[in-house]
């Protein structure tokens, strides 16, 4: 089996690639969780030197890297640039942030010395959408990197060449083998990878259908999930707003992204008095 990169525009064939097969996710698992301990062993500094030079390593590549996805998800070139441009801030501020965010808190208690301590939970598996291919991943991978886990990204499959070129940025970046890996597979190989004693926790953004079976699989299996699913906001007008400004933020707030986000405008509800 194959899977495809079309251009939504034309419905070109990009690029074909294949499936991995049972081994390579076996060896992928193997490595990440081999990776593990390691990472979670080095330092802060040297998990933020390594953040930092992914997020250089993004904006040395944003033209080349905003055209794939472009090419493959359909949005304007300039919504691209941006979404490359947010993808290497949030590497930034987590390697600036995470070992404030992560420091041991103190707490009162009967004993000579309490604290919460945060510790890696080790392996995570992330289930990530096509309509943000760089952000939704990176603004995954960043925090859960820093807090010494390692990941492995089970991407959209109409989006395999963004899926192998974040891989391939982490790797330019100097992250050690295993800490980050893409899986290209299909959906119907999920279950078993959830199943998989050395995944640890599953991350998903998606639909609520298919959020609801991660959720299931992942419980039967005991393991922690964020699962990040769809919605249906309104926007709503009534009859004392700024109607040209009503009119063009509607416009914007649906047809963002080529209108493809979770949080667009869905559902517009306008009073009678200034509908037409």
């Amino acid at each position: 089996m194959t899977i495809q990169s079309v251009n939504p525009a034309t419905e070109e064939v990009l690029a074909t690639f294949p499936e991995m097969s049972e081994q390579e996710i076996a060896r992928a698992i193997a490595q990440a969780d081999t990776a593990v301990g390691r990472w979670a062993g080095t330092s802060f500094d040297e998990r933020s030197r390594l953040m930092r030079s992914l997020a250089k390593d993004l904006r040395d590549h944003r033209a080349r890297l905003a055209r794939l996805i472009t090419l493959e998800m359909g949005k304007p070139i300039v919504e691209a640039e941006a979404e490359i441009d947010k993808s290497a801030w949030g590497c930034d501020y987590y390697a600036d942030n995470a070992e404030r965010f992560l420091a041991d808190e103190a707490k009162k208690s009967s004993a000579s010395m309490s604290y919460v301590a945060f510790e890696p939970l080790g392996v995570v598996l992330a289930i990530m959408p096509w309509n943000f291919p760089f952000w939704q991943v990176l603004r995954f991978a960043a925090p859960a990197l820093m807090a010494g886990n390692t990941a492995l990204l089970k991407h959209a499959s109409n989006v395999p060449q963004c899926s192998l070129a974040i891989a391939e940025a982490f790797r330019e970046a100097g992250f050690p083998v295993g800490v980050f890996q893409s899986l290209l597979v299909p959906g119907s190989d999920v279950q078993r990878i959830i199943e998989d004693p050395r995944i640890k926790a599953v991350s998903l953004t998606g639909s609520d259908v298919t959020g609801s079976q991660v959720a299931a699989m992942s419980g039967r299996a005991l393991k922690k999930t964020v699962l990040e699913l769809g919605g249906s906001d309104p926007f709503i007008v009534l009859a004392d707003g700024d109607i040209a400004a009503s009119a063009d933020t509607a416009a914007r707030a649906r047809m963002q992204n080529t209108g493809q986000s979770c949080i667009a405008a869905k559902r517009f509800i306008v009073a009678s008095a200034v509908a037409d």
